[in-house]
């Protein structure tokens, strides 16, 4: 076996047939070939046939030393503990559903009051494609994250109508739910994606004051103290070519909020969760909160289930 991060885009995956992105993990089998080199099948993560190297001690991995998430592919395992796909004792390769982490490399000097040319509201910050609330009076870090979407779920929007009062609670029990989870300590984290605020070149300034704006309201009316990540960045709908790493349902945001926003402290995935209106339903119209919360490993609900 062998694993290394792509140098490019170049290789597809032999067991899906998509492309590999560049700087993503893959991990490939290698068998002899009839000639002088060895063949080499490379596969994303998520595609590589586990089962058939499960006994595989990870140090006999090429490249596994140099690897930064080097704890994705060992599991420390009970010496009894039987599993639906074997025997996991220590040192073998973690069953297929172990989620991919991405490392993202944050300094203050990358952080910004501005994004690009538009200004930022008070408290408001910038990195990369991402608009931060700094820390917001009251607010804790936690091992348990409640986090939501914004448009759709806690606020009701339209995508015609622009500015920081055209909003609305979505439903009149959001307010005493988001403080009982405050209570019961909960960090509670808004992610939400806003396009338009990259989209739109000529009145960026005012898509960033109406999506701030309307965020600020929100956090001022239920009075309970939120921290927000805003993905600015378009997806492949738009001229990117490929998804922005930040933008939902891309995983960024969330472990950009776990690596550098927690105060190092560790995350229970069991007791936190996801709520999004974007299901992938008939009527929704996308699926990219539920994505969010699969690549991520979080329970996910819909608004009306939650806020029930």
């Amino acid at each position: 076996m062998k694993a290394e991060y792509a140098k490019s885009n170049r290789s597809s995956c032999k067991a899906c047939s998509e492309a590999i992105e560049a700087k993503s993990l893959r991990l490939a089998s290698v068998s002899k070939g009839k000639g002088p080199y060895d063949v080499v099948k490379w596969h994303h993560l998520r595609c590589f046939p586990l089962s058939s190297h499960s006994h595989s001690a990870p140090e006999a991995i090429e490249g596994f030393s140099s690897l930064k998430v080097s704890n994705l592919f060992s599991c420390v395992q009970n010496e009894s503990q039987e599993t639906e796909e074997g025997d996991l004792r220590k040192g073998k390769l973690c069953p297929p559903d172990v989620k991919a982490v991405v490392n993202i490399s944050f300094l203050v000097s990358d952080v910004k009051s501005k994004y690009k040319e538009a200004n930022l509201l008070p408290k408001w910050k910038a990195f990369q494609t991402v608009i931060f609330l700094e820390r917001d009076d009251g607010l804790h870090d936690s091992s348990k994250i409640a986090a939501f979407d914004f448009d759709g779920c806690l606020a009701k929007t339209a995508v015609n109508r622009v500015g920081a009062n055209a909003w609305s609670l979505m439903h009149s029990s959001i307010p005493d739910k988001l403080q009982s989870l405050y209570n019961d300590g909960y960090k509670l984290v808004i992610f939400t994606n806003e396009s338009n605020i990259e989209r739109w070149k000529n009145k960026r300034q005012v898509a960033v004051d109406s999506k701030i704006g309307r965020l600020n309201q929100f956090i001022e009316k239920v009075k309970v103290p939120v921290q927000v990540f805003i993905a600015c960045g378009l997806g492949k709908s738009g001229k990117a070519q490929e998804d922005d790493l930040f933008r939902k349902p891309k995983p960024g945001m969330w472990y950009l909020m776990e690596q550098h926003f927690n105060s190092g402290i560790a995350i229970d995935i069991d007791q936190s969760f996801y709520v999004g209106d974007a299901a992938g339903r008939e009527s929704d119209h996308s699926d990219a909160d539920i994505k969010f919360a699969e690549a991520i490993g979080l329970k996910f609900y819909v608004p009306e289930e939650y806020f029930a």
